[in-house]
């Protein structure tokens, strides 16, 4: 491609679909303010918004090999993505505090006293406080990686990172969660 600057969106997807990252480059470059903007007007958070493009800008790396020339303009496209996304994203975050466990009616174990159950659930909700604490990507690292459901490589496409950073983020936040562990032990000492 001579001059991507001049190119069509569908020239850049075709170019991407044969392996082009500049080409795709190219197409972040050109529709990642725009993308970045609606979804932060969606979710009222810009770092949740940032997540939501770029999980955006990865499926469409993913489909480029099925996109389809003249069916829809590629920025109309990405934005179906992103406003489908925030959707979800919401969607998820109202579920969670309506489902949350806090809220969740206990199961009574049989052998296991009052007392413990109430030690138990002091417990769990400190470490789901430690966990709310972490920064976003940390703590979706540590999220994802808990339900054991992704490989490292699985994280690391959710949230569009290479498996390095994965490893890095999970680290950190096994890290802070350890410290926070510590410093609660020691102060319930």
């Amino acid at each position: 491609m001579h001059d991507p600057a001049a190119a069509t969106d569908d020239s850049l997807i075709a170019a991407a679909s044969r392996g082009d990252e500049a080409a795709f480059a190219r197409l972040v470059q050109r529709h990642s303010s725009r993308a970045l903007a609606v979804a932060t007007r969606f979710l009222g958070s810009p770092s949740e918004a940032e997540e939501v493009v770029q999980e955006a800008f990865w499926r469409a790396w993913r489909g480029t090999a099925r996109w389809r020339p003249g069916e829809a303009a590629f920025s109309t496209w990405l934005h179906r993505v992103v406003i489908n996304l925030c959707i979800d994203r919401e969607r998820r975050a109202r579920l969670r505090r309506f489902l949350s466990l806090e809220a969740a009616p206990e199961i009574a174990e049989p052998g296991v006293s009052a007392d413990e159950r109430l030690v138990a659930v002091g417990e769990l909700r400190a470490v789901l406080d430690d966990i709310r604490r972490l920064p976003a990507r940390q703590r979706a690292a540590v999220l994802l990686a808990g339900s054991g459901e992704r490989s490292n490589a699985g994280i690391a496409a959710v949230l569009g990172v290479s498996e390095k950073a994965v490893e890095s983020l999970l680290v950190r936040a096994r890290r802070s969660l350890r410290t926070s562990l510590r410093e609660r032990l020691g102060e319930d000492r």
